[in-house]
């Protein structure tokens, strides 16, 4: 998916991420907005490694720590607020000298830490309190230090030479910190408290009080974060808190809301909207939903495709957003490091110091194979929901662009099929989503060579015709679609007699270089039943082969079925469970009228969130089979949240419950439904369809079937 943590994932180059970065027993706390992301300790300190606050891949804030009484106070608990707006950490002085247990004369004077992120700016609201019978004298200590450390090396790749670090400055109020990079760019961070501290100096802020019995004080501290120009001067913590909650009112209301009897999906789909509302930045453009948090906040060109296409049937605005965002960064021209062709869409982009001096190549980076066919389809979708003419009028130019990318760079053989093959040392060695070194193989276990063609890939290159050519009706150009129309049932025959093999009863992963076939069973087929490429007699094969026990493992359908050569449970692509992969794979088995498999994928996933850590799926999980009464296995250094996993209960829903919606006549009707076994009930509401807003409620009855209102 992402330039990843894997030691081999690069043959030449890695840009890891540390498994001490993601420790599965150290549970950091994350908070971001738009293009600044944090990751605090337990307590809401920042002091270790990869602890800090991130403005565009760069760490502005290294430390920030505080000390009651010339201790660290302590912790009672910490939680982020149910909507990921606050982190709030409440804490108890230290205990008297001598003493290890909590007695009550240790719980006399109380710390709330309230911190959220707002746009560049990190907000701290500190609330002390004397709960003794006597008055209090109290000193708080407020550390701080800011390294500008790039992001890539900080998860873990190594760098020889940095930019020289400014004095710090002090004012009365607070001080500024910053660095001039390799790259001439100075990047700062202001540091403002109020009331101003007792004394300040370089890295630290001291306060000392007298506290009267029942009494509070509070202090707030804004740290923000820049580069180059200055910025205006520093909003209030109480006016960002407002205009922070604002803002995620206002994505809400562009989602539609489903409630179901299931209390357990209806937390675990408030976990996905409030996810996907956090990891949603707003740019020039329009609403894009970052990769994940931490460190993939950033805009990847797959999998917001992926997580706009999931909710596309809830929340359209978000295509829309995504579609701008890649048009605006299509590939101009060909640049080999950056792996760039015209017509090519995004797979990231970065803005840290090492990716400016292209010490990692992911400035704008264009090497995934499935993007480009992946953004034509998504605009087929997103007109195809919204019949927003105008729009596709407008990005009209670059789906031609894309769509001559796949006729030509991207098939550069010529063969029909759209291949892959990083153009130097320094790329991604595979460029689909499973796109560690040794995804992609033959059945004997040795790796394929390129260019390789991927099974799904040419499932999405199929929609994009098919899209392409709805699109060039939708604008006047009949001519134009038949030709595309055509080009999409030349490519279906193609793929049936080139990737379908009989003795398997499957799809075939992939084409290596030369057009070998890579007889191994892979999830990559269930995306041949997505993008429709699939015959109708070859999906029942497909669906009951993804449904039987080699794939399923009771959490999910794994990426490798068990048994293949390579196959590993604990594995990043071999034999995990990807929450998004199963998403896909059910909208596939839906669009071959295979709801109740798509509804028992959804229960499955369902299970998964129950276990996890505020009801929120990760990127991916181990795939040990399921056991009665224990949880799935943690994969180590999985993301969470992420877009595309918070986005796929939505997208299960939507293939179980078979909307077909109408813009043109503002309606909304289910063909097929099939409600999951964990509810009985679900309903609807505010479904925006030809400017109108629906509700629709489904309900099982006595006798199994659903009914629709």
């Amino acid at each position: 998916m992402h330039d990843r943590s894997l030691p081999d994932l690069m043959d030449d180059k890695t840009f890891p991420v540390a498994a001490g970065a993601s420790n599965a027993e150290d549970r950091p706390h994350t908070l971001k907005s738009d293009d600044c992301f944090a990751i605090f300790a337990v307590n809401g300190d920042m002091s270790g490694r990869s602890e800090g606050v991130f403005y565009h891949d760069t760490r502005h804030l290294s430390r920030m720590t505080v000390m009651l009484d010339g201790a660290r106070p302590r912790l009672l608990t910490g939680a982020i607020s149910t909507d990921n707006a606050t982190l709030v950490c409440d804490l108890a002085g230290p205990a008297p000298e001598g003493r290890t247990d909590m007695g009550d004369e240790g719980n006399e004077i109380s710390l709330r830490r309230e911190i959220f992120l707002w746009r560049d700016t990190r907000h701290d609201l500190l609330t002390i309190g004397n709960w003794a019978r006597t008055t209090q004298t109290i000193t708080l200590d407020i550390a701080f230090a800011a390294d500008f450390a790039d992001l890539f090396e900080i998860r873990g790749t190594p760098r020889q030479r940095h930019g020289t670090m400014e004095a710090a400055g002090v004012a009365p109020h607070g001080a500024t910190l910053a660095c001039t990079g390799l790259d001439g760019v100075r990047r700062w961070t202001r540091l403002d408290f109020e009331p101003k501290p007792d004394r300040i100096e370089p890295g630290a802020a001291h306060y000392r009080r007298r506290l009267e019995p029942g009494e509070t004080i509070r202090i707030a501290i804004a740290v923000q974060s820049g580069a180059e120009d200055d910025r205006p001067a520093i909003t209030r913590f109480g006016t960002a808190r407002e205009a922070a909650r604002r803002a995620r009112r206002d994505l809400r209301r562009q989602s539609a809301r489903i409630v179901s009897d299931n209390a357990v999906a209806n937390a675990a789909l408030l976990r996905a909207r409030d996810d996907l509302i956090m990891l949603t930045t707003q740019t020039p453009h329009g609403p894009y939903p970052y990769a994940g948090v931490p460190w993939f906040s950033t805009a990847f060109g797959r999998d917001a495709i992926i997580t706009a296409m999931q909710t596309l049937w809830l929340a359209p605005a978000l295509a829309r957003g995504v579609l701008a965002y890649l048009a605006a960064n299509q590939a101009q021209g060909f640049d080999p490091a950056a792996d760039a062709e015209p017509g090519k869409i995004l797979h990231e982009a970065r803005d840290g110091e090492m990716a400016r001096l292209g010490e990692v190549p992911f400035r704008r980076y264009y090497g995934s194979v499935d993007a480009t066919p992946l953004f034509v389809m998504l605009a087929g979708a997103y007109h195809a929901r919204t019949h927003d003419t105008a729009f596709i009028r407008e990005i009209w130019p670059n789906i031609e662009a894309a769509l001559g990318w796949i006729d030509g760079p991207g098939d550069e053989d010529g063969d029909g099929f759209v291949e892959y093959g990083r153009k130097t040392g320094h790329g991604l060695a595979n460029q689909g989503w499973k796109d560690s070194r040794d995804s992609i193989f033959h059945a004997d276990g040795a790796l394929a060579t390129g260019p390789i063609a991927l099974c799904e890939v040419q499932g999405y290159v199929y929609a994009a015709k098919s899209a392409g050519a709805a699109l060039a009706r939708a604008l006047g150009a009949p001519d134009q679609a038949a030709r595309l129309a055509g080009d999409a049932a030349g490519l279906r025959e193609r793929f049936d007699q080139r990737f379908w093999d009989e003795e398997l009863g499957f799809y075939v992963l992939a084409l290596d270089g030369a057009k070998r076939p890579c007889r191994v069973l892979a999830s990559n087929a269930g995306h041949a039943l997505f993008s429709g490429i699939a015959l109708p007699e070859r999906a029942g094969r497909v669906a009951a082969r993804l449904m039987g026990e080699d794939f399923f493992s009771g959490w999910g359908v794994r990426t490798l079925a068990r048994g293949q050569p390579r196959f590993n449970p604990m594995s990043y692509h071999n034999g995990s469970v990807w929450p998004h992969d199963n998403a896909l794979i059910g909208l596939g088995l839906a669009r071959y009228g295979r709801h109740a498999e798509a509804a028992r994928l959804f229960d499955a996933m369902l299970a998964t969130a129950a276990w996890a850590d505020r009801y929120r799926l990760p990127e991916l999980f181990c795939g040990f089979p399921r056991q009665r009464g224990v949880s799935p296995t943690a994969y180590p250094v999985a993301c969470a949240p992420q877009a595309w996993a918070a986005a796929t209960l939505p997208a299960l829903l939507d293939a179980c419950l078979d909307l077909r919606l109408d813009p043109a006549c503002a309606t909304a009707v289910s063909g097929a439904p099939c409600l999951p076994a964990t509810m009985g009930r679900l309903r609807v509401d505010r479904l925006a369809v030809g400017g109108q807003r629906l509700a629709v409620s489904f309900q099982r009855g006595s006798e199994g079937t659903v009914t629709v209102t």
